[in-house]
């Protein structure tokens, strides 16, 4: 197995009711704290989405507009969602006995217009290193131009996978893959994306959906790092470098 890190992304649908107020799928996070700990040699590091415990605030504040005084108290208001939902997620890896740490992009990243330019990678190195698993997730971060912005899960892949030069990179969602009219594309390049239609999500999301996830992997492709998308169902056999019946984002 590679000893380099493994990026895994946790989709805010699958770890919360996307769909419904900031319900949190502690049942579901149960779980996956519990295969993560049956692999205690993964040099890990998690990020995971808002889902419903981050977008809506977003939405209501319209941080994705830019941030001024008439509504920066969205900037604490999104960030206690986001947090309140991280803060679940470690305290079920660490009740299964993962070593984990939040960490939040609020006081770690910058944005330029929407976009994620800078993240303080070398602390969360060195977490990894000594056996810890940090844990990230979608955020408002403060913006040089527009004041504040929220940078999905996918920009912060897409960035710590480059800097941290992972090993592995896999997004767990609540779809076996990529859909293109009901079937799972297996592979996404450059040349094959814009013969595909797909969709954005259905729920309240600022960050763009699967199209948002795909620029910034095809991005990630650019640099040279394939990504994979697989349904949550399946993340043993991602874990363990097996067939997992999703899609690959390569160059």
């Amino acid at each position: 197995m590679d000893n380099r890190i493994t990026l895994l992304k946790l989709g805010g649908s699958i770890v919360t009711d996307k769909a419904g107020t900031g319900g949190v799928e502690y049942a579901r996070l149960a779980t996956l704290a519990g295969v993560i700990a049956a692999r205690p040699d993964l040099r890990l590091v998690l990020v995971h989405g808002a889902g419903s415990c981050g977008h809506p605030e977003a939405k209501e504040y319209h941080i994705q507009d830019g941030v001024g005084p008439a509504n920066k108290a969205g900037i604490a208001v999104t960030h206690e969602a986001v947090a309140g939902l991280n803060r679940a997620v470690v305290a079920a890896l660490r009740a299964h006995g993962v070593d984990a740490i939040g960490v939040h992009p609020l006081a770690a990243c910058r944005a330029q217009s929407g976009q994620l330019i800078s993240c303080e990678c070398i602390p969360i190195a060195q977490l990894v290193r000594l056996g810890i698993t940090p844990v990230l997730h979608g955020d408002v971060v403060m913006d040089a131009r527009r004041g504040a912005c929220i940078i999905s899960g996918d920009q912060i892949i897409r960035y710590l996978a480059i800097a941290l030069e992972a090993g592995r990179v896999g997004l767990a969602t609540d779809v076996p893959g990529v859909l293109d009219e009901g079937a799972v594309v297996p592979e996404i390049t450059r040349d094959t994306v814009g013969r595909l239609s797909i969709g954005c999500s259905g729920n309240t999301d600022v960050t763009g959906g699967m199209k948002g996830k795909i620029t910034e992997l095809l991005a990630l492709a650019d640099a040279g790092v394939e990504s994979h998308i697989f349904h949550i169902s399946r993340i043993e056999d991602f874990l363990d470098e097996k067939d997992h019946g999703g899609t690959i984002v390569r160059r």
